[in-house]
């Protein structure tokens, strides 16, 4: 947990859903994580309905359980994101963000008990039937995962009338089956990060042992660990092999837990190249000048991509700018060279390798290698 960045919510999660715990660090992060979303409320331009949901997840996993006086404003404000959320886009049926955050926002209000209103579910069930979860590359493994949770969830509420739990009920099951049929030939779920969320959904369900997709998931869980190299990441992956989902927080029970989480400190990677060199490349398909920007970008082996765009040199008389949002798993590449990714057109900016491969990680953790080429391009989705 690095103590120079905002607190994660997500990594709060993971460890309140750990086997073992440290009790002191928990609460110093919770604190952190207070102070975080306590400044935010209101302040920004666009819904953080994602980010907000985790935060909310992990209140409701707090041992003992906070003050409802401190539950009382994130729930006003994720109720307000989903309108909001919804509203900004109404003409294009998705919403601002994306349906992953819009899931996780209903998935984390039906773990508090709150009421959802129907509209906001079926606005979710219309999605799923219609299968509006893609991405410009194809993979909705993890908001297919998310959604399944939060159809799962809602489905046990009592105030949810009948004709809707049976709805909710066969959407759990046409989702879980576009998981298996997502699953590789190397057991892994869409890819490495999305097979975490995935795994969640047998979890969930109860039906790991009959679903034989569970443990080759596993499996290549095991095999893949060194990929999840950040924080958030990590969290992901360790609530699947700990054998816990999202939808298990809303019976949490407290209890005395062990203390028993000792810090590892790490002896330092063994010194390679000192500084790398990477081709940064940016595209716009639909704009009459298609490559707006390629260069070698020089940086300190190791870097991210993120510090790669902080790097990046001019291209004549223009400076490389690009900017950022906050989300659950890290910083979101939203403008590049000032051309913003418009949510309501449903842009985003793509980040590909040189073979014109989608890379599955953030801006944040990808770490480039030297000689490789890195593109951005303006993608829709």
């Amino acid at each position: 947990m690095e103590p120079g960045q905002d607190a994660d919510p997500g990594v709060y999660v993971g460890l309140r859903l750990g086997s073992e715990h440290d009790p002191r660090v928990e609460q110093r992060y919770l604190q952190r994580l207070q102070d975080v979303f306590q400044a935010r409320y209101g302040r920004s331009s666009v819904p953080e309905t994602g980010r907000l949901a985790l935060y909310l997840l992990g209140l409701r996993a707090t041992c003992p359980p906070p003050d409802p006086a401190l539950l009382r404003f994130p729930v006003t404000w994720l109720k307000y994101f989903l309108e909001k959320d919804w509203a900004g886009s109404r003409q294009h049926g998705h919403p601002l963000t994306s349906f992953y955050q819009y899931s996780l926002g209903v998935l984390a209000l039906c773990v508090h008990h709150k009421r959802v209103r129907e509209e906001v579910i079926q606005r979710l069930l219309v999605a799923e039937r219609h299968q509006r979860f893609g991405h410009a590359d194809g993979n909705a493994v993890d908001t297919e995962a998310v959604a399944a949770l939060a159809f799962a969830c809602l489905e046990k509420e009592q105030h949810i009338r009948a004709g809707l739990a049976a709805e909710l009920k066969a959407a759990v099951h046409r989702a879980r089956e576009r998981l298996v049929e997502a699953q590789r030939a190397d057991g892994l779920i869409g890819n490495t990060f999305s097979t975490p969320l995935a795994m969640q959904v047998f979890i969930a369900t109860n039906t790991c042992r009959m679903q034989p997709a569970y443990g080759r998931a596993m499996a290549a869980l095991l095999q893949h660990l060194d990929a999840f190299t950040s924080a958030a990441t990590m969290a992901q992956a360790l609530l699947a092999l700990n054998g816990r989902s999202y939808l298990g927080i809303s019976s949490m029970q407290c209890q005395e837990e062990p203390d028993t989480l000792m810090p590892v400190f790490l002896e330092p990677p063994a010194p390679g190249p000192r500084n790398v060199t990477v081709r940064l490349v940016v595209e716009c398909p639909q704009c009459p000048q298609q490559l707006l920007y390629d260069s070698p970008v020089p940086a300190p082996a190791g870097a991210s991509l993120l510090d790669l765009l902080r790097a990046a040199p001019p291209q004549g008389s223009q400076n490389f700018t690009f900017e950022t949002q906050d989300t659950a798993y890290g910083p979101f590449l939203t403008s590049v060279l000032g051309m913003a990714a418009w949510p309501k057109e449903r842009h985003y900016w793509q980040l590909l390798s040189g073979l014109g491969t989608s890379l599955h990680t953030g801006i944040a953790d990808y770490r480039p290698e030297d000689g490789n080429t890195v593109i951005l391009r303006l993608s829709k989705w």
